[in-house]
């Protein structure tokens, strides 16, 4: 018996969410994912019952994709069903674990050793923070219910793996019940929260109100007209001032938009019925923005490691002030998240106010090129291993399209014909798109954006919105003909 006759049984035992016998209605599938959109923000304002004041929150600088709330029941966020999906893809792509992912059983397999892996990372990602003193036990509660301290951080332990469970069958239930996908759902609302309180919030960070608006008066009342005209005072607006990051903002928005409707259209017609048309789009971004989310995932897990490190004062990969990096390898793999970290006066400045000595110039140039080969060379390597086990490549979507009925016009109607022609554009618009996704969220992260929400969070959220309008449309449209559904594989 191999390891996968033992493993697949028990996978299959693991809890899941059922899914549906038949159709789920547009209207009731609306309402699931707008229950479970309050859900995820009332799960994120429970905070941790025990948790001291004194913690450090280890991914602060990944808030905004990682979709989780510091203190709270879902601190986590999605960031143990990213790293699992890395740890599987890669063992996957490297053929370490052989999987036909064409093949239903096979995909069966994968889907329930990813659960198993989220549970697991759930332990792996909150342990260290607690046994590190990161996530601190709050002694106050526990003098008051005479208990010691050890007692407190195995509640914290339950609470955060309650938390995370939820956010798996959360997302769980988005994607069978719902529109869409609730990783998707939940980075949105997260990141759209920060561009909101990036806007309009008026408490006082630095001397400035966090807030575009509120800052923008404050200056008016506050600063002298000569400064503001002076090379210093055009400076300070477009960073401080936080006229870079709303322009960043914009055009990046406008830029994903454009994007996301820049397409191949390959024709299609129905073999049964005569005159019946179509077409089937390969995007430019045909792997969505996602794989972005497994390249700072992969990030924020290596920086994890070298904080725990400097912690225990072994310093030799880098030394740390909270979450940020000051020098080592792990200066050079952290991610850039705003002109802070590029534009060697803001970079001075920002290691001042650590008491650190700032890199050189040309550290801070190897800093920024080892982000963009993460950005760019990752972008394209996460996006073929998407598009593989999302069943979106040439052989899963031939499939698909044979069994609905459909063919490629001036090509014999047999699965091997129409896969030919879908791996001369997918693999290749795949590859085109990882690499310019990684490109433009490169940029976005050097600008900076509204609300601290960061390149690649703004980027997600514009897509994930702008897909999510589209599958509202597509499932619109498969209410009104029933024929268009069985496409999509639904009764």
């Amino acid at each position: 018996m191999t390891l996968r006759d033992t493993l697949e049984p028990f996978f299959n035992k693991l809890p899941a969410v059922a899914s549906p016998e038949k159709h789920v209605h547009f209207k009731d599938k609306l309402w699931w994912t707008l229950g479970i959109l309050l859900l995820y923000f009332a799960l994120a304002n429970v905070p941790l019952f025990g948790m001291s004041q004194d913690s450090v929150d280890l991914f602060e600088s990944y808030r905004a994709f990682f979709a989780g709330a510091s203190g709270t029941l879902v601190l986590l966020g999605i960031g143990p069903i990213v790293t699992a999906s890395i740890v599987l893809q890669l063992l996957v792509g490297a053929d370490i674990i052989k999987m036909d992912l064409s093949d239903p059983r096979d995909q069966a397999f994968f889907q329930g050793a990813q659960k198993f892996l989220v549970f697991v990372m759930i332990i792996l990602e909150a342990l260290p923070q607690l046994l590190g003193g990161y996530i601190q036990p709050d002694p106050g509660l526990a003098s008051t219910l005479g208990v010691g301290l050890g007692v407190i951080t195995l509640l914290l332990l339950i609470q955060i793996f309650i938390g995370g469970t939820l956010v798996l069958f959360m997302d769980e239930v988005v994607s069978k019940w719902g529109i869409g996908s609730g990783v998707g759902l939940f980075i949105v609302a997260g990141i759209s929260q920060q561009i909101v309180t990036g806007i309009f919030n008026w408490e006082l960070e630095n001397g400035l109100p966090v807030g575009l608006i509120p800052k923008w008066i404050y200056i008016a009342q506050n600063t002298e007209m000569d400064y503001l005209l002076s090379g210093e005072g055009v400076l300070f607006m477009l960073v401080s001032g936080g006229i870079l990051a709303l322009l960043s903002t914009v055009v990046i928005f406008l830029l994903v938009v454009y994007v996301e409707s820049t397409r191949i259209e390959i024709p299609l017609a129905h073999s049964a019925v005569r005159g019946a048309r179509g077409r089937f789009p390969v995007k430019l971004i045909y792997a969505s923005v996602l794989p972005m989310i497994l390249v700072r995932a992969l990030q924020a897990n290596i920086q994890m490691i070298g904080i725990i490190l400097s912690g225990r004062g072994i310093t030799f990969l880098g030394e740390f002030s909270g979450s940020t990096p000051l020098n080592g390898i792990m200066y050079y793999l952290s991610p850039i998240n705003s002109p802070y970290d590029w534009i060697p006066s803001l970079v001075r400045q920002s290691f001042a106010t650590y008491g650190a000595t700032a890199p050189a110039t040309w550290q801070i140039a190897l800093h920024v090129l080892i982000d963009a080969t993460f950005l760019i060379a990752g972008g394209i390597i996460f996006a073929l291993f998407w598009i593989e086990t999302t069943g979106m490549g040439a052989k899963q979507t031939a499939q698909k399209i044979f069994n609905s009925g459909m063919q490629i016009p001036g090509f014999r109607r047999n699965i091997g014909s129409i896969e030919k022609v879908m791996q001369r554009y997918i693999p290749k618009v795949t590859v085109i798109g990882g690499a310019f996704i990684g490109l433009l969220t490169l940029i976005a992260s050097l600008l900076g954006t509204l609300g601290s929400a960061g390149g690649t969070g703004l980027l997600l959220t514009v897509s994930i919105v702008y897909r999510l309008y589209e599958d509202i449309a597509s499932e619109q449209m498969m209410e009104m003909h029933p024929m268009i559904r069985s496409f999509f594989g639904e009764q």
